[in-house]
């Protein structure tokens, strides 16, 4: 069965009334983006609901990174449109396009460290980079930061001394540093066992109680799915097959999403 035999997700965009009236943090419109030839992004249509924790699932391969790039403005697409907090990403000047990257902390998937430097140092970093907040300030932000995630006593550690799901807690901790209105994280179960990969997930929904905004977690993780999706995004083939609430997600009778969802051998999806 191919692709275009799904009904895709084109819905949520035409759900919101006003479109700039903040109910969708983030909203794709029919993105396309080919890189050396291959279409990797293929007529995208997705709206990201603001307060919300959505979950992008989706097999390796099939453009869940390059989705992310398009939002942070590291990626521009062929055709189509990206709007972050009504701005056209695309659009943007770069002086607004850092201005926007601002408000958006980033997860990668191995916490991106800088090896030397501290941990705190690694926290501290986009605060002296991008503010003129003094030294104190700065302390005490990164203290926080760092005591939220469970990392108060490894402050003055360097990267190298830090176990994998301690590294991914210190990206946390960076990435929410600037107080973003939107929190992405890029397979950040990626590398742990399903016992951190919980933890871990209950710390991303502590921190969202917290601090509330747009958190956004790109994985094909059906677990990890469970644990924190308030909203669930399928991509398949550089296109959202379907999205909606978790329980309706979870229920769906599109052949696909349920055979993804459940982990299941048989249905469209192969190996190819």
């Amino acid at each position: 069965m191919m692709a275009d035999d799904f009904e895709y997700h084109t819905s949520d965009l035409e759900l919101s009334g006003d479109p700039d009236a903040g109910e969708w943090s983030i909203r794709c419109i029919d993105v396309h983006k080919r890189l050396g030839g291959v279409p990797v992004l293929n007529g995208l249509n997705v709206a990201f609901p603001d307060d919300t924790i959505t979950v992008v699932l989706g097999p390796s391969g099939t453009g869940k990174s390059v989705l992310i790039k398009h939002i942070i403005g590291l990626m521009f697409p062929d055709s189509g449109d990206i709007i972050v907090q009504g701005q056209s990403v695309p659009s943007l000047t770069m002086p607004r396009l850092l201005a926007l990257r601002r408000k958006i902390g980033v997860l990668f998937q191995d916490g991106a460290l800088f090896g030397s430097m501290s941990v705190f140092d690694n926290v501290a970093f986009p605060l002296r980079q991008h503010t003129d907040l003094p030294e104190t300030q700065i302390a005490e932000r990164v203290s926080q930061r760092l005591a939220d995630v469970g990392l108060a006593d490894a402050m003055g550690d360097s990267p190298s001394q830090l176990s994998g799901g301690m590294r991914k807690r210190a990206g946390f901790a960076r990435a929410l540093v600037m107080e973003p209105d939107i929190v992405i994280f890029d397979e950040p179960d990626s590398g742990l066992d399903p016992v951190r990969t919980a933890l871990l997930c209950d710390l991303i929904q502590e921190m969202h109680t917290i601090h509330r905004g747009a958190y956004i977690v790109v994985t094909h993780n059906i677990a990890s799915a469970r644990q924190i999706g308030e909203y669930i995004a399928l991509l398949w083939r550089g296109r959202i097959v379907e999205a909606g609430d978790a329980e309706r997600m979870f229920s769906s009778e599109n052949a696909f999403v349920r055979q993804f969802l459940s982990g299941a051998a048989e249905g469209p999806l192969t190996m190819d």
